[in-house]
């Protein structure tokens, strides 16, 4: 049995560029950044990036082209795939990509240079004189603090 998987999880590095075939076809290509951290024999910490090639078609080339930019997370599942050419000076090209057979977007704001700094804020920022749903409480019911001894006839039901 043999298997040609690929599964790459990292950051669009170029912008998305969305063709047609001479039939119709949407294929879109497109670089994408990995990276791995590590330390080296002296225990210094690394950094390594790699970029990939990724082709898209059909209906993922489309929603890749509308709604990736570059910086943006992506996780791609696919399959390797070699390619060769004659270039224009007739020199003989090969290339690796990587064929995308599913796409999961990352976060919406993933792109964005300041991710992560509204984390929080949300809770703030909340009006204080409304209360949530979690927050509606039956005054009926009472308070019992700790070490206080339990009535059965408290407990509201």
């Amino acid at each position: 049995m043999n298997l040609n998987k690929v599964f790459l999880l990292g950051r669009v590095a170029s912008d998305i560029e969305l063709k047609r075939t001479p039939s119709g076809q949407s294929v879109c290509t497109f670089s994408l950044a990995t990276n791995r951290v590590y330390k080296d024999a002296a225990q210094q910490k690394k950094e390594d990036s790699q970029f990939h090639r990724v082709v898209l078609w059909a209906r993922q080339a489309e929603i890749a082209s509308q709604f990736l930019s570059k910086g943006a997370l992506v996780l791609i599942e696919g399959r390797l795939q070699n390619r060769s050419w004659e270039d224009k000076n007739g020199n003989k090209r090969i290339t690796t990509e990587i064929v995308g057979e599913a796409m999961q977007l990352g976060p919406k704001s993933a792109g964005i240079s300041n991710f992560g700094e509204n984390i929080g804020k949300s809770f703030d920022s909340a009006p204080k004189n409304k209360k949530g749903p979690s927050e509606e409480i039956d005054e009926d019911i009472p308070i019992i603090e700790d070490g206080e001894e339990i009535d059965i006839k408290d407990i509201p039901f």
